[in-house]
């Protein structure tokens, strides 16, 4: 269309030029031009016209040239990694968190804690969505911990929304095991420790392949009911030497799917998994949820575990009351395959209640008014923790009584600082006496 134009006004041009030259020789007829000159001045515009065809000619096939190789980069096969809607249409969204902490604790302790004062840059957390449709969402998330000696992918789900009360999701779905496990993210939580009990009763993240559905109902105008159930993988309770994972220092941690012994994270039998969680608000600020999950954890599919977990959470004004309790049952535990005792939990249990207090001195806020703004906030912090991995043989290595003080600030709801301070009482079992294993955590963490 472009070329078209340019030649209309070259011909228009060609045209009014020769109406010059006729005005020109009727006004002058002494300087009146030849014949011959007027073909050549013909002649002239005619050569121009043509190179200025053969300028856009060449310049249309170089842009065509410059678009395909940003459509596809490469010829051939090569260019077929790019022939995806997500290239030629961008609609994924990245962002993700990260963390930095540093830890003293006074000595060695049964919290799954490096001894020695040192800094980690505990995880840095890339999250991945896009919406493919009005109804299908994909959501990912790959968790980087200890600057990179641990990469794992923690969620990766699609999800087909039918209606609010009724929505499709299958892929590694966080299990609704408790709620902590699904906003453990490090600049959403108060403190840098996450809850002793969501580290070894409920193991940490806990994540399975599988499939299910969520929903939200509103019994009435002020109440809300959430639930979510799937059908997952299933814990993997033994190593390929029969021994069983679930032991007194870790809990249940070293039994997480992605722990299977077997290769490529596969089931390490043919039961799968049940988990679920109902919450239920009466009222704006005030939750209930109870959980659960139940699996077979043997290659036989003889032996189950079940969880159960009660969770809460209260908000008034600046004030808030959260917490979870879990008590966790394993069938024939303390013995190996084989059948010989090994002395491991059958029982296990523990909570953690926590309270906040948000506030801001307005005097702070009147000495640096740009940096103390609306959304900036002060959060003093008191936790209590108490675990027990054996409730069969109490004093072992998973029974942990802690305390923890702390004052956190927030710049923006996004970022915090965290100062805190632990006073852990654990058991010891060579002197046969408790350890005060104290110890200063401070962190920062952000979401971008």
């Amino acid at each position: 269309m472009e070329c078209t134009r340019n030649s209309f006004a070259i011909v228009i041009l060609n045209g009014l030029l020769l109406l010059g030259f006729a005005s020109m020789a009727s006004a002058e007829n002494e300087q009146e031009m030849s014949i011959e000159e007027r073909i050549k001045a013909l002649e002239r515009v005619s050569e121009e016209f043509v190179a200025h065809e053969e300028e856009e000619q060449h310049l249309k096939e170089q842009r065509e040239r410059e678009a395909d190789a940003a459509s596809s980069g490469y010829s051939g096969s090569g260019s077929l990694i790019y022939a995806r809607p997500g290239y030629s249409r961008s609609r994924a969204v990245i962002g993700g968190y990260i963390d930095l902490e540093y830890t003293n604790l006074a000595g060695p302790t049964n919290a799954i804690r490096n001894s020695n004062s040192t800094f980690d840059q505990h995880r840095f957390v890339p999250f991945i969505y896009a919406d493919v449709t009005e109804r299908t969402r994909v959501a990912a998330e790959l968790e980087i911990e200890h600057g990179g000696d641990d990469i794992d992918i923690e969620f990766a789900v699609i999800d087909h929304a039918f209606a609010e009360w009724f929505n499709l999701r299958a892929g590694v779905v966080l299990l609704p095991v408790g709620k902590f496990n699904l906003i453990h993210d490090s600049p959403i939580n108060d403190l840098t420790a996450r809850p002793e009990v969501n580290l070894r009763v409920i193991p940490g993240v806990l994540r399975e392949p599988g499939i299910g559905f969520y929903g939200t109902v509103f019994p009435t105008k002020l109440s809300k009911l959430d639930y979510e159930f799937y059908v997952t993988t299933g814990m993997n309770g033994f190593s390929e030497d029969d021994t069983s994972r679930i032991t007194n220092a870790a809990g249940l941690r070293d039994s997480r799917w992605n722990k299977t012994d077997i290769g490529s994270n596969f089931d390490n039998n043919n039961g799968k998994a049940l988990s679920g969680r109902v919450a239920f608000s009466p009222i704006l600020g005030l939750e209930l949820g109870v959980s659960g999950y139940r699996a077979t954890i043997d290659p036989a599919s003889d032996r189950s575990l079940t969880i159960s977990a009660l969770d809460w959470t209260l908000q008034r004004g600046p004030w808030e009351l959260l917490g979870e309790l879990a008590y966790t049952n394993i069938e024939d535990n303390n013995r190996d395959l084989a059948g010989q005792f090994t002395g491991n939990p059958e029982r296990m249990s523990g909570y953690y209640v926590q309270a906040n207090y948000h506030f801001m001195p307005q005097a702070v806020k009147r000495m640096a008014p740009r940096y103390f703004r609306d959304d900036a906030t002060f959060t003093g912090v008191l936790r209590i923790d108490d675990v027990n991995t054996n409730l069969d043989a109490s004093g072992g290595a998973g029974d942990i009584f802690r305390i923890t003080p702390g004052l956190n600030f927030r710049p923006t709801e996004d970022t915090v600082f965290k100062f805190e301070y632990q006073f852990n009482f654990e058991p010891n079992r060579i002197a046969s006496r408790e350890m005060n294993n104290n110890g200063v955590l401070l962190s920062i963490a952000t979401y971008f």
